[in-house]
């Protein structure tokens, strides 16, 4: 009995070493997945060299689900054909009648405003003090000279956005769950909030569990956790994993949203975007019930108008206003063409400083079609939805990009090195930065 107990014993200290390496293992596990997904992020499709060899290796498994209707699209889905989009909706029933949203009762009117310069109480973190900033954003980190950018606030005219404050925020947060859903913008959205909000939680009572395609931060005190879901289309796409969703053609299934819609049912602020990734070409349509593998090709515009539809269908069917929060961020505009803002010049947002001050500015960034589109989906759902217009108040902020202070994870030529506005990157934002005022926007309406 004796040599029973003493032979027990001496595996306790085997079973503790065994239980601390799983630990371990599952620690460096989720960081890795973490960094993959904004490793991925903006590569291109002659990026990933081995795509095409994929596709061969598992041309089997390609064929057995080539059907791109045939279940669950992913990245390997394929259409057997491809027709002419022919205008029919995804709306079996309508919406409520178009509509002018309800006017704020704040008689000011946030959106509209000025950058005003301000190095005392502008940038609301540190880049390097914040634990979840992503590499593809940390400007300064990756030798951006100047920091001017962090140094401008958003004053509203005749009047002045909330104040941030963390801890009014997290009180607002408390028993709750934020999701941010969209594609790297969003992302970069939810990057600023962790890092406007994260410095008021200690250490062992936050975390975060990078868990491909939703990423929990949970700030334990509060029972609240701020998440991103990543979703660049709204609706099932063959985009939809978080790291390789790099590919020649889209595919969207305009009439679901339930892959995505069934993390939604039980979340109490929901903040969506999508606009940039239908700005790449042409969409395959591959609808439910089609069942030969045969997609409709359609213009990005009309795919897109299909997809919100299908999202504004299942927010007028699950969101009850007094119980769930919707927001609706406009679209991020770009700024590729320095000739727009500046005449008879060439460039970019390269070595841009500071912000436009012409109020009227307006580039080719900001689609306006597509605006109008979003415009009237949402009004049809009138108090369901709230609209954060960070349009124009971005679109005079052609210093906040990171151009070529970022990593990039694939290598320069030496041409390109040469010209910096050639590889530059003038769509994301720079943290801190713009996003942050568009945190401050969801801070001031909750």
């Amino acid at each position: 009995m004796i040599q029973r107990w003493h032979k027990k014993k001496t595996q306790l200290p085997l079973i503790a070493i065994v239980f601390f390496l799983f630990v371990l293992c599952t620690i460096f596990y989720n960081e890795h997945r973490f960094q993959e997904i904004h490793r991925n992020e903006n590569r291109k499709p002659n990026d990933i060299a081995t795509r095409n060899d994929v596709k061969k290796t598992f041309s089997s498994l390609s064929r057995s689900s080539s059907k791109a209707s045939a279940g669950t699209l992913d990245r390997f889905s394929i259409c057997n054909s491809t027709v002419k989009y022919n205008g029919r909706s995804n709306l079996n029933t309508p919406l409520l009648q178009s509509d002018e949203q309800e006017n704020t009762k704040d008689s000011c009117n946030v959106f509209s405003g000025r950058w005003v310069f301000d190095n005392i109480s502008v940038p609301l973190y540190n880049e390097s003090d914040c634990p979840y900033m992503s590499d593809q954003l940390a400007c300064h980190k990756h030798g951006r000279p100047d920091l001017m950018y962090q140094n401008w606030r958003w004053q509203p005219h005749g009047c002045d956005l909330k104040r941030w404050n963390a801890t009014e925020m997290w009180d607002k947060l408390r028993g709750k769950r934020l999701m941010f859903v969209g594609d790297s913008l969003n992302r970069g959205q939810w990057i600023s909030m962790l890092c406007l909000l994260e410095s008021v939680i200690p250490a062992n009572k936050k975390s975060i569990t990078p868990n491909a395609p939703l990423t929990i931060f949970r700030a334990e005190e509060y029972n609240a956790t701020v998440e991103f879901q990543w979703a660049p289309l709204i609706v099932e796409s063959n985009s939809d994993d978080p790291v390789n969703h790099r590919l020649d053609e889209r595919i969207i299934r305009p009439d679901s949203v339930l892959r995505h819609a069934s993390e939604w049912d039980h979340v109490d602020i929901l903040v969506f975007n999508s606009y940039l990734w239908w700005r790449q070409g042409p969409v395959k349509l591959s609808w439910s019930n089609e069942e030969n593998g045969v997609c409709e090709e359609a213009e990005s515009l009309d795919a897109m108008e299909l997809a919100m539809n299908e999202w504004a269908k299942w927010i007028e069917s699950n969101v009850d206003p007094l119980k769930k929060k919707v927001f609706f961020v406009t679209m991020s505009p770009t700024h590729l063409w320095s000739r727009e803002w500046e005449p008879e010049t060439e460039g970019n947002c390269y070595n841009e400083k500071a912000p436009i001050e012409d109020e009227r500015y307006r580039g080719s960034g900001s689609d306006l079609p597509t605006m109008r589109m979003v415009g009237n989906i949402v009004n049809k759902l009138k108090s369901k939805v709230s609209v954060i217009n960070i349009t124009q108040m971005s679109e005079y902020r052609k210093d906040g990009h990171p151009s070529i202070y970022r990593k990039f994870w694939e290598s320069r030529s030496a041409e390109q090195l040469a010209n910096p506005a050639s590889y530059s990157d003038c769509i994301h934002w720079c943290l801190p930065g713009v996003p942050d005022v568009w945190n401050q926007l969801l801070f001031h309406f909750l």
